[in-house]
């Protein structure tokens, strides 16, 4: 071969390969399951020990998911662990596809909000005590049975909940000793202790998005390997 076919097929290849990725469909057309709605939210990171991604939600509009938005991700300090296999006080995100089932946060609902959005007061707790009956729910005013050394005060968290979407880990039939109180809120200082967190105007913009009527999902997950987002 030539010299400068050499080049030129090179150059080919070189741009081909910078294509291929771009060239590949949407996430969610990849993915095994995204929930049976019209809204999903993906939160990929890199690998298992990765604390930080990308959050990036998306739409289907005439059979196709469209990408409506993007932000930089910050996942637990210690990587994220398949959802069924977690343990409580692990700092890991559980990865998996979730439902959303309510809003909330410290400050009133961005303006175009439609989710369910409870406001947080003085007296909002969310149960993490493991030998409560309100394990892993809202609590409000504090149960007896609930210990506070194993509960989250929400409205001492003035930054990251701000504004926040409830996860559906452990949500519906909760396992003790699996995780409670795992949400989708606004950036703390840096990883998170199992939350996925966003910049506070992502949050906004997620929730004046989020429509309850289109089922809404959360995908948690990494680029490849058994969490792989897309076996979801």
């Amino acid at each position: 071969m030539r010299l400068g076919a050499a080049v030129l097929a090179s150059a080919s290849l070189v741009a081909l390969t910078a294509m291929a990725p771009d060239a590949r469909p949407p996430l969610p057309e990849r993915m095994a399951d995204t929930g049976g709605g019209s809204q999903l939210i993906t939160a990929r990171a890199a690998r298992t020990s990765s604390t930080t991604g990308t959050v990036t939600w998306w739409d289907r509009r005439d059979g196709r998911w469209v990408k409506a938005g993007s932000a930089p991700a910050r996942f637990g300090a210690k990587g994220l662990v398949e959802g069924g296999s977690r343990r409580q006080g692990t700092n890991t995100t559980p990865t998996g596809l979730y439902d959303l089932p309510y809003a909330f946060g410290i400050e009133p609902a961005p303006k175009e909000t439609t989710a369910t959005y409870r406001r947080v007061r003085q007296n909002s707790w969310w149960c993490q005590d493991n030998d409560s009956r309100s394990y892993n729910r809202w609590a409000e005013p504090r149960p007896a049975d609930c210990r506070a050394a194993e509960s989250e005060h929400l409205i001492s968290y003035g930054k990251q909940y701000a504004y926040a979407l409830v996860i559906g880990f452990n949500y519906e039939r909760p396992v003790r000793g699996r995780g409670a109180g795992i949400f989708l809120h606004v950036n703390g200082r840096g990883a998170t202790a199992g939350c996925v967190s966003v910049p506070r105007d992502a949050m906004r913009r997620i929730l004046n998005w989020a429509d309850p009527a289109r089922g809404p999902h959360i995908a948690i997950g990494t680029e490849s390997g058994p969490t792989s987002i897309a076996g979801y």
